[in-house]
């Protein structure tokens, strides 16, 4: 289903963003202070516009409310980027993104109503030190402090053993979400699926049941 996104601030974080809902086929209207950020959005968004961003009559005047979700990316300068989501939430826009720099900026996003805060480097972090700690990592996704979805490359421990010989909830308490052989993807598998080495396996769960999985059960 075709949305509309507003994109503030088009560095390479802001731009990006831009970018790829503009390449999913969303509408995009893409805005930044600097002239030569906006000239390369031309081509990969519906609408580009200099503008400043903690203008509220500026904003009114370019239709923001019509907008439901808008991704604020405003470079390093905390301030600026608190004032747009502040103006945001405040004309009534459903969902607002906010990209954080530290913890202090996220403490501030908090208070002003943003509804979801982004620290791409601390996530990223996150993730490469997981996939670092363990070589049957692939990827890791933080849900909260307590949970994360993980990827699990399957050894030969495991190998042609079915999910229902696995016994992966009961004996981890976790969730095997689905399961990825080679290009194949399949989601939500049965308990007479069987599992083969070098296998993806996508499971959800407390952090310590995740891990109790990875070094034993793997």
């Amino acid at each position: 289903m075709k949305k509309q996104f507003i994109v503030i601030g088009l560095g390479r974080f802001g731009s990006t963003i831009c970018k790829e809902l503009h390449h999913l086929g969303h509408e995009v209207l893409a805005i930044d202070s600097n002239k030569e950020n906006v000239a390369k959005m031309s081509k990969h968004a519906s609408h580009v516009i200099v503008a400043n961003a903690i203008d509220e009559e500026t904003l009114k005047s370019i239709g923001i409310r019509n907008f439901d979700h808008a991704i604020v990316a405003i470079g390093d300068n905390i301030q600026p980027s608190i004032l747009c989501t502040l103006i945001l939430k405040e004309m009534g826009i459903k969902k607002v993104w906010v990209k954080a720099h530290n913890a202090q900026h996220h403490k501030v996003l908090e208070k002003v109503g943003a509804d979801r805060i982004i620290n791409p480097e601390y996530e990223m972090g996150i993730r490469i030190a997981n996939q670092l700690d363990s070589d049957k990592i692939i990827d890791y996704i933080e849900l909260s402090n307590e949970y994360s979805i993980i990827e699990l490359v399957a050894t030969n421990k495991v190998s042609e053993k079915t999910i229902r010989e696995l016994d992966i909830r009961d004996r981890y308490g976790c969730t095997l979400l689905g399961i990825k052989h080679d290009t194949d993807l399949n989601l939500s598998p049965s308990s007479d699926d069987t599992v083969y080495q070098d296998d993806v396996l996508i499971v959800m769960g407390k952090n310590q049941d995740l891990k109790k999985f990875e070094e034993k059960g793997l």
